[in-house]
C-alpha cells in the first residue's frame, strides 16, 4: 500500500493565510457599499436587492491584502432577515462591524454584536462609514458609542476605522486593520449554536414580496 501524500510547508502557509470575513451591522449603514469599495464586487446580485437598495440574500466577494486572502460574506442588516445573517456569520473568522456615522449604534447593530458574541467570535474590525456626511465631532461620538457597546466583550479592543466608501477616505487604514497579526481560527461553539440561534434567537417574520 502506498503512503498517503504528505502536506508541504507551502500548503500549510496557504491555509494559514486564508480567512473568512463576515459583515455585520444595521440596515442602510453601508455594508455592501463598503465591500464594493474594498473589492470591486457588488454583492447585491439579485434584481430585487438592487431595486429596493437593500441586501436580502447572502453576498460573496474576495479580497487579497498582500499575502492574506479573505473570502467575504456580506449579510443583510434588516431585522426580518436575521436568520440569513446568522447563516452567514456562522464559521467566520473575522467580523467587519459597520456603523454609520450619521446614525450611530442602532437595534440591528446591537443584535448582530450579540450574535457574534454567542458565536464565540474573538476578532472584529469596526468601520464607521459615511464620515463624509458628518463632522469630526459626530465621528468621535459614534466611536464612543461603539466602544460602549463592545465594552466587556471579546471584541472590546477591536480597531475602529472611520471611512467613506464614496470618497475612499480611510480605506487604506481599514485594509491594514483587517490583516490579523497572527494566524488563528477559533470556532468554539459556533456550529452547535447555529441550530439554536436560527430558531430561537428572534421570531422570524416572513416578508411579503411584491
Amino acid at each position: 500500500m502506498s503512503n498517503p501524500p504528505q502536506q508541504t510547508a507551502s500548503t500549510d502557509d496557504r491555509t494559514g493565510r486564508h480567512f473568512i470575513l463576515g459583515t455585520a451591522g444595521h440596515i442602510d449603514h453601508g455594508k455592501t457599499s463598503l465591500i464594493r469599495t474594498l473589492t470591486g464586487t457588488d454583492t447585491d446580485r439579485l434584481p430585487e436587492e438592487r431595486r429596493r437598495g437593500m441586501t436580502i440574500e447572502l453576498g460573496f466577494a474576495e479580497l487579497t491584502i498582500d499575502e492574506t486572502h479573505f473570502g467575504i460574506v456580506d449579510v443583510p442588516g434588516h431585522e426580518r432577515f436575521v436568520r440569513t445573517m446568522v447563516a452567514g456569520a456562522t464559521g467566520i473568522d473575522i467580523a467587519l462591524l459597520v456603523v454609520a456615522a450619521d446614525d450611530s449604534v442602532m437595534p440591528q447593530t446591537i443584535e448582530h454584536v450579540e450574535i457574534l458574541r454567542l458565536l464565540g467570535l474573538e476578532r472584529a474590525v469596526v468601520a464607521i462609514t459615511k464620515i463624509d456626511v458628518v463632522d469630526e465631532t459626530m465621528v468621535e461620538l459614534v466611536t464612543d458609542d461603539v466602544r460602549e457597546l463592545l465594552a466587556g466583550s471579546p471584541l472590546a479592543n477591536a480597531p475602529i476605522c472611520p471611512v467613506s466608501s464614496t470618497k475612499g477616505t480611510g480605506i487604506a487604514e481599514l485594509r491594514r486593520a483587517l490583516v490579523p497579526s497572527r494566524r488563528r481560527s477559533k470556532r468554539n461553539l459556533r456550529r452547535r449554536l447555529f441550530a439554536w440561534l436560527s430558531t430561537a434567537f428572534l421570531p422570524y417574520k416572513a416578508e411579503e414580496r411584491s
